[in-house]
């Protein structure tokens, strides 16, 4: 296992959280899982050649449960907000979940390696499919609900996937591209009712047995692959193994959760993104928690303030739109029943939000970091001193640093790119490739590190500041303006609830600083050229002058991804007539 060697563990100790301090059985329960693996993260073992999350995690907290060692909260919770409920034990979602691999072996006839589909919104039957895979070896790939027939095409031909599983809403999207998919074999359906030439999961699995052998795995084998879109062409398969998704939170322990088999966690994360991977599958059950769901159609403020008012939720994760949203609402009116730890990622969050959430809740909110290909790079602990502005520091496996365009490291305060250290040794929480596409694997890489693409600055206490993405960095009259810098202080002025700066094309500076603003409910004008003038000043004030946005066009909505991100390039694309 050379491409694993124990040498990056070496410096672990140096990179763990502050100390917690655990009490009762909470962290003997937490050791019991962790036992097996202590030697491994002391660097006194090599990591195991053969690992499965399914057997290795999910059956080992099944048998502390049946021990009566584990606290009665479920391992998963599910409301839809109009009543319904789903509970599960991790017995349960054992049990469960190996009729569920049943269905696709046998019924579908996949096997392991093999590649299926799913794109479903925040429904039980997602987790369940998820631990069917990694039971029978199974790639699992998902997507999205707001993709359309093109995007499923796409996904299906280039990953060459046997099996779809949807619901309703997209099985007729599914329907107008399947002759066209030559590999596709079996077309599963979440739904009450039936559809010709598509068969029920939900009637199939409630009757299939419950008899299944975990597969034996590689920690390398591949378990997911997630379609990330680039700055050119179209969205890459990144490749993700036993070992990168499952295994690497035994190693990194309790950098950004620092969850209990006592807690429980919600992330609002779409399906579609590693990050519900990270927050609701893999790290929060590796600590035996709980992972709460919501089906969430749509985020909305209240629905959230209400369910964190009527559940034990301690821990919230969310995109910064998110936050953004809930400080609109006047949260006087909310009594949180138990959330103690938010945590925030997807792309940085505004210092003015984080304040103003810790004067209304009295909570902080951490900031989280990472991509696609390498899960959390840098994160601010509980216990860590909060800079606003700042991702905090590098996580437990990783050797992040700002480098230059030869790969050579800068030193803290100078602006570069934010890079891992992928060379000699390859860290076990990176993907292990981009599928079929070598040249863009290749060209992840500049020297011995991983490139992110993102623009970042590092302290002298090694705390790390996004930028923007390489892409997203406006240069105007030869400066270097970052949009977060210039979002930030106009989020600050009392009529701006969001916004989003990109470059617009100047006949003479080349391009500058253009704002789109959505204001704020509470606020009302009929003077907006005034208003414009005063935004203007506004940013003169709070940060370098030559970053103010010389261009201001309100909207009533912002274009986002389906996890919430801005999105930048199409506003960027609408201003350089590239639509």
């Amino acid at each position: 296992m050379k491409l694993f060697k124990l040498q990056t563990l070496k410096s672990l100790q140096s990179l763990k959280p502050p100390h917690r301090t655990f009490h009762g059985h909470s962290r003997l329960l937490a050791s019991d899982v962790y036992s097996q693996y202590e030697s491994v993260r002391r660097g006194e073992r090599e990591i195991p050649k053969y690992f499965n999350f399914a057997s290795d995690v999910l059956d080992r907290w099944s048998e502390i449960e049946k021990a009566g060692k584990r606290p009665s909260n479920p391992a998963f919770w599910w409301i839809n907000g109009e009543g319904e409920e789903v509970k599960w034990s991790f017995e349960e979602l054992g049990f469960l979940s190996r009729k569920v691999a049943n269905v696709l072996t046998k019924v579908c006839g996949v096997q392991k390696g093999d590649r299926i589909v799913m794109i479903l919104p925040r429904v039980p039957e997602w987790w369940l499919v998820n631990v069917a895979c990694m039971r029978a070896g199974i790639v699992l790939i998902s997507g999205t609900s707001q993709l359309t027939a093109k995007d499923i095409l796409y996904r299906l031909q280039a990953s060459k996937a046997t099996c779809i599983i949807t619901h309703d809403t997209l099985a007729p999207a599914v329907d107008s591209v399947a002759s066209e998919c030559q590999f596709l074999k079996s077309k599963l359906i979440v739904s009450k009712g039936s559809r010709e030439g598509w068969l029920n999961f939900t009637a199939l699995y409630k009757n299939e047995s419950a008899d299944h052998s975990c597969i034996k795995t590689r920690i390398q084998d591949p378990m997911n692959i997630f379609f990330t879109s680039g700055t050119t062409g179209s969205p890459k398969m990144t490749e993700h193994s036993q070992g990168s998704l499952g295994f690497r939170p035994l190693l990194s322990e309790r950098y950004w959760l620092d969850l209990t088999p006592s807690d429980m966690i919600w992330s609002t994360a779409d399906t579609g993104w590693i990050l519900t991977s990270l927050s609701s599958v893999f790290d929060p059950w590796v600590f035996g928690s709980c992972v709460f769901i919501h089906k969430l159609p749509r985020i909305e403020s209240a629905a959230i303030l209400n369910t964190l008012c009527r559940f034990p939720i301690d821990a919230l994760v969310g995109a910064p739109t998110l936050f953004r949203m809930l400080v609109q609402s006047d949260l006087s009116n909310y009594k949180f029943m138990n959330l103690k730890h938010c945590m925030s990622g997807g792309e940085p969050l505004n210092p003015e939000v984080m304040e103003q959430w810790k004067s209304k809740t009295g909570l902080d909110i951490h900031e989280v970091y990472g991509q696609t290909e390498t899960g959390i790079i840098c994160s601010v602990f509980k216990g860590m001193k909060i800079k606003p502005g700042s991702m905090g520091k590098a996580a437990p496996l990783y050797d992040v640093q700002i480098i230059d365009e030869s790969a050579n490291i800068l030193p803290p305060g100078q602006q570069g790119e934010i890079a891992v250290r992928s060379k000699p040794i390859r860290p076990l929480g990176f993907f292990s490739e981009y599928v079929d596409n070598p040249k863009k694997t290749a060209e992840s890489e500049r020297g011995d590190f991983y490139v992110t693409g993102d623009k970042g600055t590092m302290d002298e206490d090694g705390y790390f500041q996004f930028i923007g993405r390489n892409d997203d960095i406006i240069i105007s009259s030869g400066y270097r303006i970052g949009p977060f810098e210039v979002e930030s202080a106009l989020i600050e002025h009392p009529a701006v609830a969001e916004t989003a700066v990109v470059s617009s094309p100047d006949p003479i500076r080349g391009e500058v600083v253009k704002a789109f603003v959505v204001l704020s409910p509470t606020f009302s004008t009929s003077d907006l050229e005034s208003l414009t003038c005063d935004l203007q000043e506004h940013v003169k004030k709070t940060t370098a002058p030559y970053k103010y946005p010389r261009k201001v066009e309100f909207v009533q909505e912002l274009p986002k991804t389906a996890t919430g991100k801005i999105r930048r390039n199409e506003l960027r694309n609408k201003e350089w007539g590239r639509m």
